[in-house]
């Protein structure tokens, strides 16, 4: 007897679903380490950061110089801080600290983000961690950045995934911001900053148009500055201040056609 063809419609994947799939099958591991290890660098700092994506409080970055051997945080299960449950993650923040030897974790707040946008903000977060080491480091893994510091660097695409080093920055990262929202949360009540850690959940969004953004929200962001009431002014403001009536005038002119 013939079979029926099915027809059950294909499952389609999120880019989101299919990138966290695949960073599960990555395997967190000192190979980067021992590889620089074999041209002769000894201390080799990682550096990560979080809180890139949010739209609440400072980016937060940490720099971490282990010991050669982390044969006992592989066998901990330490991996990309998004990949551990909080439980994890503050058990090997514990664990990390203990071991270093050297670390250092630096935020840059949310009116320097605004100022000089997420990427630099990033940059000066991770270049403050790194030269607040306490022991000069030979070389940097960096997860997916370089920075303006002449110690040699290696740029790790998914590095929090690949590298101990730079997992254990990323954990010694989340680990400082998420407590930081936690305290904010009762600083700043509405927002649900101690479940979303200041993220655009549909929570918070909802918590923005409903009582607005306060003081450490990213304004240059769009959802913030969408409902923010004080953005359209301070836009208009600007320009006011940029250019002479007859300037604006004609440049609206000239924009009519675009």
């Amino acid at each position: 007897m013939a079979s029926t063809p099915s027809t059950r419609a294909p499952r389609t994947v999120t880019a989101a679903t299919a990138k966290q799939r695949m960073l599960k099958m990555l395997v967190c591991s000192d190979a980067p380490e021992q590889a620089l290890r074999y041209y002769g660098f000894q201390r080799i700092a990682g550096v990560d950061e979080v809180g890139r994506g949010a739209l609440f409080g400072p980016v937060v970055a940490a720099a971490v110089i282990l010991p050669e051997c982390l044969d006992e945080l592989a066998n901990a299960g330490l991996k990309d801080s998004k990949q551990m449950t909080r439980e994890e993650r503050e058990s090997l923040n514990q664990q990390i600290r203990g071991m270093a030897l050297a670390f250092c974790v630096a935020e840059v707040d949310a009116e320097t983000i605004d100022r000089v946008n997420i990427y630099q903000a990033t940059r000066m977060a991770m270049l403050a961690a790194v030269k607040g080491l306490t022991l000069a480091p030979d070389h940097l893994l960096i997860d997916a950045m370089r920075l303006d510091h002449p110690c040699r660097q290696t740029k790790l695409i998914y590095g929090d995934a690949l590298s101990l080093s730079i997992a254990a920055a990323s954990v010694i990262a989340k680990v400082h911001r998420d407590a930081l929202m936690r305290e904010l949360d009762a600083v700043h009540p509405g927002y649900g900053l101690a479940s979303h850690k200041g993220y655009g959940t549909p929570e918070h969004r909802r918590a923005l148009a409903e009582i607005g953004p306060c003081a450490l929200h990213r304004r240059s962001f769009a959802p913030v500055r969408g409902v923010d009431p004080d953005a359209e002014l301070e836009q208009a403001m600007s320009a006011e201040l940029l250019f002479e009536d007859a300037d604006l005038d004609a440049g609206l002119e000239e924009a009519e056609w675009a």
